[in-house]
């Protein structure tokens, strides 16, 4: 309360609401260490209403964690610990950067599966579960209003998620005031439905019945649990408890001080008493769970050695120690093999290539898996009844399956790809720039990634996913050209530990482009000179993903009659960008400024390339139905149309 009122800006009503239900909580049940916030086998805790931040962070300070008062009283302020939502990588204890609301609960759904796969591949006999944790999410009356949370909620239950337990605060208000007016669904009958194990009508603030309701749903191991606990939000407030004025906004200096009466609180702001410090106080019981830990797993690798190194690898996010001469040489020799296939298939090859050696790499397609060719030869799927998987069908659930992963990724030993058609990712969007705010390795299958889709028509056709793509900060996006720069595009994704990579991939057969070593070795660098003429270039074509190949037979045409065209792939704008200047400039010399750019998506994208003076062969508009190449020549994206629009210039 007094963090909000002292940022002028906040949510103090929900956790005050949920303070009683976060006192059993975390003193009760929650496994974590304060001093090792990392430690592999905690519980996870995530906050979906991530508006109760302060909440969060009032606990984490009680708690020992590293976050001291003074972080506190700087809420919401400049390069403070405690932001206006809880954001992952800045403060210690918080799991997953919450705030768009529903998505920290479909982290959590892929958390608990994270858990759940991590030990039916590592846990072993005679005691030795080095893997054995709960996940738990708060969510609010908001989160249960978004699809999302239908969308993942949905699945958890199929999946029968037993150590996965939600608390719904239900205190029946949001921003625009009470609920009944526009959400009225029976939550324990929703949920019901989705297979999951309801405890209706718990009151959260009777912490014998919160405590009670938590060891009820830890005792249900084959299905998901939630807690229906009935809240006011705001209590303690005298005039404005259980109202929307308390949901967010600061409750007001007079109001601040009223409250400290109700509750019989006498101390002035940001002083707790040393009795109430030590009661919270979870250091020593924290260091004795992980030393107890630690102890089982020296056993565990004394036993399992091999095991235990995987475990640790994994956990760490490493490749495998041969991982650069494994893929390198599947590299050169799909390079060789000169095939000429779609990039989506190209995108399967290199998943059988790569994945035998990555036990880790666990993956599914949002009910396209024939489509977006995600199931690889070592697929095995996971289900209710199969835990040790690698492969899940997420069926028709695009926002979902990219949060999921997102939770699959922060929980650790996995990375984890997704797939769908590229247009859907507007489905998914806010799940993709959160996997880029938060820096984590999540890859995007994403195929049928232009026109050149066809028949399916301008619904299915992305013309302006690619672009937008690009701008989302920390996002690698690549648009292979041909079944080598695919390769190299899977190959970049699992070395970005640090960034989501979004994989445009085509649905039509793409030729292999001839190349140099050096050619070869330089598409990781994003963009690299494909074409040469003799002598020094007059003219630039810069091309990317199907278009490429396009490029290439216009420069053949306009070099045979004299002209001096360079050709550049540029499979990713994101990658040669971040490359040195004396790199660009060698690729794209400022000394050449007549360029034209060519991709069968909007034009705007490309006027950072070619400039003002420069011309771009694109798609301004949306497409059309009819097969893919009838398409591509309709916007006359072909070598002929190149080779027209160069003439202008």
């Amino acid at each position: 309360m007094d963090a909000v009122q002292r940022a002028k800006s906040g949510h103090p009503g929900a956790p005050m609401g949920m303070a009683d239900i976060a006192e059993v909580l975390w003193n009760d049940f929650l496994k974590f260490n304060p001093a090792n916030p990392g430690w592999v086998d905690r519980d996870r805790f995530v906050m979906s209403n991530g508006h109760g931040s302060m909440l969060l962070y009032s606990i984490l300070h009680l708690s020992g964690y590293d976050l001291p008062i003074e972080e506190l009283k700087n809420f919401r302020q400049l390069h403070s610990k405690t932001p206006g939502h809880p954001e992952y990588g800045y403060t210690p204890g918080i799991e997953t950067t919450t705030g768009p609301l529903g998505q920290g609960l479909a982290n959590a759904v892929g958390m608990a599966i994270a858990e759940r796969t991590l030990a039916a591949q590592f846990n072993r006999p005679h005691g030795l579960d080095i893997v054995d944790h709960y996940t738990y999410v708060s969510v609010g009356d908001g989160c249960l209003m978004e699809g999302i949370s239908h969308e993942s909620c949905s699945l958890a239950g199929t999946l029968g998620l037993g150590k996965l337990i939600a608390i719904y605060d239900s205190n029946q208000i949001s921003i625009d005031g009470e609920v009944k007016g526009w959400f009225t669904e029976d939550i324990p009958q929703r949920f019901s439905a989705y297979r999951w194990h309801v405890i209706a009508d718990v009151d959260g603030h009777d912490p014998d019945a919160v405590r009670q309701a938590v060891t009820e749903a830890q005792a249900v191991t084959d299905k998901p649990s939630i807690l229906c606990c009935n809240t006011i939000i705001g209590l303690g407030s005298p005039n404005k408890q259980g109202r929307a004025s308390s949901h967010g906004a600061p409750l007001g200096a007079e109001e601040v001080a009223l409250v400290r009466e109700t509750i019989d609180w006498p101390w002035p702001e940001f002083e707790i008493p040393a009795e109430i410090y030590r009661g919270w106080d979870a250091r020593q019981r924290g260091a004795e769970l992980e030393a107890a830990w630690s102890e089982k797993f020296s056993i565990y690798a004394k036993r399992y050695p091999g095991d235990a190194a995987e475990f640790r690898r994994r956990t760490r996010g490493d490749l495998p120690d041969n991982w650069q001469e494994m893929s390198g040489a599947y590299i050169e020799n799909t390079q060789q093999k000169t095939e000429t296939i779609a990039s989506r298939k190209a995108s399967q090859n290199a998943l059988n290539a790569y994945g035998p050696d990555l036990p880790e790499l666990i993956g599914g397609s949002a009910d396209l898996t024939g489509s977006n060719l995600t199931l690889r030869q070592d697929s095995a799927v996971i289900s209710d009844a199969v835990a040790d998987g690698n492969y899940l069908f997420y069926g028709v659930r695009e926002f979902a399956m990219a949060a999921i992963n997102n939770g699959l990724a922060l929980h650790g030993g996995f990375i984890p790809y997704g797939g769908t058609f590229l247009i859907f990712t507007e489905y998914a969007r806010n799940a993709l720039r959160m996997a880029a705010l938060m820096k984590q390795r999540n890859i995007f299958v994403l195929t049928h990634d232009s026109i050149g889709l066809g028949e399916d028509g301008p619904t299915h056709q992305a013309v302006e996913q690619a672009a937008t793509l690009r701008l989302i900060p920390n996002m690698s996006v690549w648009r292979p050209c041909d079944a080598v720069e695919t390769a190299v595009a899977w190959k970049q994704a699992l070395e970005n530990r640090d960034k989501p990579t979004a994989l445009l991939l085509s649905r039509q057969s793409l030729p292999c482009m001839d190349r140099t070593a050096e050619q070869l070795a330089a598409i990781e660098r994003g963009a690299y000179i494909l074409v040469e003429p003799e002598g020094e270039p007059e003219l630039i074509i810069i091309a990317t993903g199907s278009e490429v190949a396009i490029a290439a037979d216009a420069a053949r045409l306009l070099n045979e009659d004299g002209k001096r065209v360079r050709v550049v792939s540029m499979p990713s704008t994101n990658a040669f960008d971040g490359q040195p200047e004396h790199y660009r400039e060698l690729v794209l010399p400022s000394t050449c400024s007549r360029r034209v750019a060519i991709e069968a998506g909007i034009p705007d994208y490309w006027r950072k390339y070619v400039g003002l003076d420069g011309k771009i062969l694109g798609v301004p508009t949306f497409g059309e139905s009819a097969p893919g190449s009838a398409v591509f020549n309709h916007f006359g994206i072909n070598a002929e149309g190149l080779m027209r629009l160069v003439q202008t210039l």
